[in-house]
């Protein structure tokens, strides 16, 4: 795989952190600031670090110089200088740690804990306010430093919201024998995340992996939660571990990590030789199948499961099917059939739509069953569907 610049940027940066000991979120701050100096100029960037004395120097030097309001907008402020020479300097002497090897790992990293540190801003922000309805005393200048606050989580809602696009919504992946579409639609249009997340890669073995889940709550708090499944999910999968295994162990793995976290999720195992689908489900919406002859199927297991937080995780038993030519899978959360407060309801009308649909080329599917069964909403939620079709065997000359 090439590497741009910037990729590569980005890795020795993580690199100089991890071996100084840099915290995450420092680290994270860092590189995302790097990376939007980088993406600004244009043209490779040289970079120099130094570590000593318990701090780590990080010096950029642009081919340009770079503006006060540029500067002052970036997520970690560089040391007053040269416009065209920017330094940093992070407290290090934390243990020295291991950058994941695969970059989106780290990415996903450094995204948890700039979702953790916008958390604790809304919570000064929650208890300043409380502060501001229980005194009579100083509220001017409380009330000018609430609007600050105001601003500050603004800008930091905005600049994660910004770099967590690919790292949320990842692309489809390349695969022969499948083509694969998304669509995600947020409960609240100002509100680009939800609880609604995604994640699909190829295995090692060919095989395809596509997690999805709903994570209970509202807000950047269920964005971290949903993240921090659907990365615990992919470490196990990576690592090996069998379909039918991934959910009980993701759920004993963050029981410890996020006690309080809930969320059903669905995975979704893919075969490109042969057409064979496995799914195994915890509490989640059930997928629908509908055959290349318009046969519609929902995917029910024999055994229930539940999902992570919930009392006995993980999937009763798994799914198997065989997908021919022609044939579609719909995964989605329930803000696709709970628009209307019924889900019964929205069940029954999304199979009765699903044949109508079908026909149609994949990357269309999912945005136009969501404008279908989104014509009435009494209950908006966060709503991701994916769409998955095998494609005809090519035939080599």
């Amino acid at each position: 795989m090439t590497h741009s610049p910037t990729d590569r940027l980005r890795h020795r940066l993580r690199e100089a952190c991890a071996a100084a000991g840099v915290a995450v979120d420092d680290r994270a701050k860092l590189v995302l600031a790097v990376t939007l100096l980088a993406e600004h100029a244009g043209q490779p960037s040289e970079l120099s670090t130094h570590a000593g004395n318990g701090r780590l120097a990080v010096t950029v030097r642009l081919p340009g110089p770079v503006g006060q309001d540029h500067r002052n907008a970036l997520p970690l402020l560089p040391d007053a200088g040269d416009s065209a020479i920017l330094t940093w300097h992070l407290a290090a002497g934390h243990d020295a740690a291991t950058v994941p090897v695969e970059d989106e790992l780290a990415t996903r990293e450094e995204m948890l804990a700039l979702i953790a540190r916008a958390d604790t801003i809304t919570q000064e922000q929650r208890e300043l306010k409380h502060e501001l309805a229980e005194t009579n005393s100083g509220v001017l200048a409380m009330y000018v430093e609430l609007e600050e606050r105001d601003e500050q989580l603004r800008q930091a809602h905005a600049v994660i919201f910004r770099e967590l696009e690919d790292a949320l919504r990842p692309p489809p992946p390349h695969v022969d024998a499948f083509d694969l579409a998304v669509h995600y639609a947020p409960s609240e249009p100002d509100s680009p995340t939800g609880g609604d997340l995604y994640d699909w890669f190829v295995l090692p073995d060919g095989n395809v992996h596509i997690t999805l889940v709903d994570a209970v709550g509202h807000g950047v708090t269920s964005t971290r939660h949903a993240l921090t499944v659907t990365h615990a999910i992919r470490t196990l999968a990576l690592e090996g571990h069998p379909l039918h295994d991934l959910i009980a162990r993701a759920a004993g793995t963050l029981a410890t990590i996020e006690p309080g976290l809930m969320a059903t999720v669905l995975l979704v195992r893919l075969d490109p030789v042969t057409g064979d689908v496995a799914v195994a489900n915890g509490s989640h919406p059930r997928p629908v199948l509908v055959t290349a002859e318009g046969d519609t199927e929902l995917l029910v297991p024999s055994i229930v499961g539940r999902g992570i937080g919930f009392p006995d995780p993980g999937n009763g038993s798994l799914v198997s099917r065989t997908l021919a030519a022609g044939d579609l899978l719909l995964l989605y959360t329930d803000g696709l059939t709970e628009s209307r407060k019924n889900h019964q309801e929205g069940e029954a009308r999304l199979l009765a739509a699903m044949p109508r649909h079908a026909g149609e080329p994949t990357a269309t599917i999912p945005s136009a069953l969501a404008a279908e069964m989104h014509d009435i909403v009494l209950h908006a939620d966060d709503t991701v569907i994916i769409a998955i079709k095998r494609r005809p065997a090519t035939i080599s000359p």
